[in-house]
């Protein structure tokens, strides 16, 4: 299971109205028009090397601000369903493990105990940084931040 902050929630929407963008990374599902502003939507479970997620009656894109360089933007997350917010308590986190240098753990802000099970805390500024997805698709960002609805 994954977590982000609530404070990065911005909103949940249902999903649909989705625009594909050609040449952008698999794990881009397209973009969505938010009242005017061009907003990238992101599916998870593809940005970590899995399967592209099922869209069912229950899917719906979290809208989650993140800020690189002072500059804040806003981008979708494609999420199976959204059910509740749990609080976590500061004791029941743990820091973000250590892998070794040659994996990477910077996107995790840490782990949470939630019912005797772990919860990662993603970075949200990290896992859904423009310029980090760009890298991970061999493109120059332009592509991704500059998508326009037709």
């Amino acid at each position: 299971m994954l977590a982000i902050s609530i404070f990065r929630f911005k909103e949940v929407i249902e999903y649909g109205n989705l625009h594909t963008v050609p040449m952008l990374p698999d794990f881009i599902r397209g973009v969505i028009n938010l009242r005017g502003a061009v907003v990238p939507v992101v599916d998870m479970s593809a940005r970590f090397g899995r399967a592209a997620s099922e869209v069912t009656r229950r899917s719906c894109i979290v809208i989650i601000e993140v800020e690189a360089d002072e500059e804040k933007q806003d981008v979708g997350v494609v999420v199976d369903s959204v059910s509740e917010v749990l609080e976590i308590p500061a004791a029941d986190i743990e820091p973000a493990p250590s892998f070794g240098a040659r994996i990477r753990a910077d996107f995790i802000s840490g782990m949470g105990k939630v019912n005797d099970k772990f919860v990662i805390i993603l970075n949200a500024d990290r896992v859904l940084s423009l310029d980090e997805m760009a890298m991970l698709s061999g493109t120059n960002g332009t592509e991704i931040a500059q998508a326009e609805l037709v």
